[in-house]
């Protein structure tokens, strides 16, 4: 799956934004404390126009002191005809500047009820001047 991720305050179609973060400090993915709110269209394929499979909806705070690890609370939540209306629940440390990084999956509900297993993200796209990304996004899981 590929998580579309729009960065950019300023579009319209924005899906991950900050919402908190110290007092006057920029509240960036790299300042420790700013947290931010995310809704990515989640599609089949990393072209944003090939069918969509659902939405990643949660937040992330920039945990590291360093700037480089956010804890992840995701909600993966399907819209696609198998699975639709199930969801998985993702949490854990990003490392934000490793090319691949693994979260835990703690949880489901539907489809993938009880669900345990983990997660990988990957940067497959990105271009810094427009703020957009594509996240490949694998989930290995176990459930009832």
């Amino acid at each position: 799956m590929y998580l579309q991720d729009i960065s950019d305050v300023g579009n319209p179609n924005v899906t991950v934004i900050p919402v908190a973060g110290i007092a006057g400090k920029a509240w960036t993915v790299t300042q420790f404390g700013t947290i931010f709110v995310t809704d990515d269209y989640i599609t089949e394929t990393a072209d944003p126009k090939s069918p969509g499979v659902g939405r990643a909806q949660g937040m992330y705070v920039t945990a590291g002191l360093d700037g480089l690890n956010s804890h992840v609370m995701i909600s993966i939540v399907f819209t696609n005809k198998e699975y639709n209306g199930s969801t998985i629940q993702i949490q854990g440390i990003s490392q934000q500047f490793v090319p691949g990084t693994e979260v835990a999956v703690v949880a489901g509900t539907g489809k993938f009820r009880f669900a345990r297993g983990y997660a990988t993200f990957e940067t497959y796209f990105l271009d810094i001047p427009t703020q957009y990304s594509v996240i490949r996004f694998n989930v290995t899981v176990q459930h009832h």
